[in-house]
């Protein structure tokens, strides 16, 4: 018998069903992969789980036994820890208050004693985090590995990790898949969701693919394969190779000369940073994560001040230019729910959120509801936006339909640069299918792109050129066609040591120069 069973779970949202009488089991000891398209109810099953949702109608077992989660607080009592896609942390509160948030409620706190116990706990998974740092100064690698440390500081006998390893470096993953097999011998029952086709065949015992809410399958990894995955997830074939025609580079459209700027804590984050990227091409970042991809990208948007150097655009300097001024750039940002959509606002005003003051969308200072509705039509058929109706607030929509959103609005006015951040990031194999053949078609009209990933083969695939930060640097500047991922690797880590070794740790714990 299961360790733990979900039976005939239903969920709905209106008329959309999210869940579909679904039936998951999973072993004591296992890793069970969930996977599905954006928006096929993986993270609403887990939600009701633990407690963040209730179900219309199934039924949870814990070791053949019923059980009622009304609320997150029943489902810690039950041994159940969610750690989610998008970070529940506080920002203000330090590394070592976060973790402990909810679980002491004494007037007296001994932090100094705590943070030895969660430096301690670090140390043993290799999660390297600095107790008494505030979340908001971390990136986001970091912060993503104390939510793990919330976790396992709770000691959950059933694990949930919904997309865990979307910001972690090669090294860092290969560090959380050793953790994770250590619970499981330990009778740790972990349910993994992840986009990430080759870390499931790896780490998962046992898979449940899910496609519009229903389950397709369930099946053992050792009976299954990638490709098989990939089209249960979606329904159709899926090609593993990214369909590019040679780049035809044109005229200079963005220079960059000797940039510097600061990051959030006021250190250096860019250290002269020099480079040209042409329309019709694609320059891909490499690097670790925190290592200035972030920074470089609001210089060039606008978005954060320039300390030194000078940025132009199609001839133009805008080194002390504003986001709000006009400018034929398209940006898609790190974090689409914090910096690219309003979750509150409906699709349709989002996508006019850059020109809700222009024609035709706006006329006499009245927004035009219908030339708003037929705008967010057409996009939602042309982006394979999936939404039941236009109007819906974006915050109800999947990841997936999310990012399209952004990149539907952002390549609307064709704009010669485009800013790609992370553009991939949580999403399922079909949506990122879809989302690099979208930029290619961009680079094929003639727009320059930068593509900023942590996802080395995602930069090895889609670029004409690969730029190598490090510290705030452009180490070396590669051709995409005879670029290796060893030689990238060994760059990413400094270019220090054998350049058959990927990165070994994030530079941004040793601190920046």
């Amino acid at each position: 018998m299961s360790y733990l069973r979900l039976e005939q779970i239903t969920k709905t949202f209106g008329s959309f069903v999210a869940n579909d009488h679904i039936d998951l089991p999973v072993e004591q000891g296992s890793i069970h992969a969930l996977l599905g398209e954006n928006g096929a109810g993986k993270t609403t099953l887990m939600n009701i789980l633990c407690g963040l949702y209730r179900p219309d109608s199934g039924q949870i077992y814990l070791q053949d036994r019923p059980v009622e989660i009304s609320s997150p607080a029943a489902a810690i009592q039950q041994g159940i820890g969610m750690i989610h896609q998008h970070f529940m942390l506080v920002p203000q509160l330090s590394v070592a208050e976060n973790i402990i948030l909810g679980t002491q409620f004494s007037l007296k706190l001994d932090l100094k004693q705590t943070g030895a116990q969660i430096q301690h706990m670090s140390e043993t998974y290799g999660l390297a985090v600095d107790p008494g740092a505030q979340v908001w100064t971390l990136p986001v690698g970091a912060q993503q590995r104390v939510e793990i440390l919330k976790a396992l500081y709770r000691e959950a006998s059933v694990l949930v990790l919904d997309e865990p390893t979307a910001v972690l470096t090669p090294s860092e993953v290969q560090a959380l898949f050793r953790i994770l097999r250590q619970l499981a011998r330990e009778g740790h029952t972990i349910i993994f969701i992840s986009h990430k086709l080759e870390e499931v065949m790896q780490i998962c015992d046992a898979v449940t693919v899910l496609r519009r809410g229903r389950v397709m399958a369930t099946t053992t990894i050792s009976d299954t394969s990638p490709r098989q995955l990939a089209e249960l997830m979606v329904g159709r074939s899926v090609s593993f190779e990214l369909n590019k025609a040679p780049a035809h580079p044109q005229d200079v459209v963005l220079a960059v000369k000797e940039l510097e700027a600061l990051d959030d804590r006021e250190l250096p984050a860019l250290n002269g940073i020099s480079f040209q990227l042409r329309g019709g091409e694609i320059l891909g970042i490499a690097g670790v994560d925190g290592n200035g991809q972030r920074e470089l990208a609001e210089v060039i948007a606008g978005l954060r001040e320039i300390r030194r150097g000078q940025v132009t655009l199609q001839g133009q300097s805008i080194s002390h230019r504003v986001r709000q001024q006009k400018l034929p750039l398209g940006f898609i940002p790190e974090d689409r729910r914090k910096m690219g959509l309003v979750l509150d606002f409906t699709v349709g005003h989002n996508l006019i959120l850059k020109v809700f003051q222009r024609l035709p969308f706006c006329r006499r200072y009245f927004l035009d509801r219908q030339r708003i509705d037929e705008n967010a039509a057409q996009a939602i058929q042309s982006f394979d936006i999936r939404v039941a109706d236009r109007r819906v607030k974006v915050g109800q929509l999947s990841g997936g339909n999310q990012q399209k959103v952004v990149l539907a609005r952002e390549v609307s006015g064709e704009p010669a640069l485009l800013i790609a951040m992370q553009p991939t990031r949580g999403l399922d194999v079909g949506a990122t299918e879809y989302v690099q053949q979208c930029l290619l078609a961009e680079r094929d009209r003639g727009a320059a792109i930068l593509y900023i990933s942590t996802e080395l083969e995602e930069v090895l695939a889609i670029s004409d050129r690969i730029a190598v930060i490090y510290r705030g640097q452009f180490l070396e500047i590669l051709d995409g066609a005879t670029a290796t991922r060893e030689h990238v690797g060994w760059l990413m880590a400094g270019g220090q040591g054998s350049s058959t070794d990927l990165p070994l740790e994030n530079p941004t714990e040793r601190g920046r120069v």
